[in-house]
């Protein structure tokens, strides 16, 4: 099996978001993606599987198969536009969220549509207050619960309780363990910062995240008064993202950094 390693969101090796791009011929039983997922122990590991028109797309963390990730689509139309499809301009997944699209962009970006989840005000759930340590931000909730704070350094300097994280799926009435927990806030050199948590889904912390903007792309372009925009993901990596609402969906736009080609050798 094809196996390649990309950094996602970043312009320099060892920074955005490593993920794992798997190609496959057809598809395994799904206790293999899993257990491939496990052993390669990155936050996503990409499947895809060539069918007309485009690619069958899943992923999985190396605890469960989510419904929606950004960077390892990302990556995985980076690989395919690097060794396989390399006349392509564009590129159409069939996942578990709908169908998405990957086009090239100017200066070695890449453009993702994904679907745009408008938040609506939640509850300051206790188990957010206690795993933060204190219960200064705003809440809000769609497939993901997101959490505005005042400022870039609140969302840089934040500890959370991961323990007391696993608790907000039963506060929330989340249907199951694939959702996450986003901090943001206004950024200072760009339009807005954030970090990921998905403790629940066998991630503590995620380094840079694009499902999130699904939610944090409509909350800001109302906020701010702007369709285009930029954003950083304050992990210990970091990733710059470029962002468009475009109306009932975004544009999540960045660069990819190829880190290693192989095999997985399995029967």
């Amino acid at each position: 099996m094809k196996y390649h390693v990309v950094d996602v969101f970043t312009d320099r090796l060892f920074g955005g978001n490593p993920a794992g791009v798997c190609l496959l011929d057809s598809w395994p039983a799904d206790e293999t993606l899993q257990s491939i997922a496990a052993e390669n122990n990155l936050s996503e590991t990409a499947f895809l599987v060539k069918r007309d028109g485009g690619y069958d797309l899943r992923w999985f963390t190396p605890t469960l198969e989510i419904d929606l990730c950004g960077h390892a689509t990302m990556g995985g139309a980076f690989v395919l536009f690097e060794f396989v499809e390399t006349a392509a301009s564009d590129l159409r997944f069939s996942t578990l969220s709908g169908v998405l699209t990957v086009t090239r962009g100017e200066g070695d970006r890449l453009w993702m549509d994904f679907p745009a989840w408008p938040a609506e005000p939640a509850p300051n759930y206790p188990a957010l207050a206690k795993a933060f340590g204190t219960g200064r931000f705003e809440t809000y909730k769609a497939a993901d619960i997101m959490a505005v704070l005042e400022s870039e350094e609140e969302v840089r300097d934040l500890r959370p309780d991961f323990e007391a994280l696993k608790e907000v799926e039963a506060e929330a009435g989340m249907p199951d363990n694939s959702f996450g927990v986003i901090i943001t806030a206004p950024g200072r050199d760009c339009d807005f910062v954030s970090r990921y948590f998905a403790p629940n889904a066998g991630i503590n912390e995620d380094p840079v995240t694009g499902r999130s903007h699904c939610l944090m792309v409509p909350y800001w372009s109302k906020r701010l008064g702007r369709t285009k925009m930029t954003a950083r993901q304050l992990s210990r990596r970091g990733g710059l993202l470029w962002v468009e609402d475009v109306g009932g969906r975004v544009h999540i736009g960045g660069r990819v950094k190829l880190y290693l080609t192989g095999e997985i050798m399995i029967d």
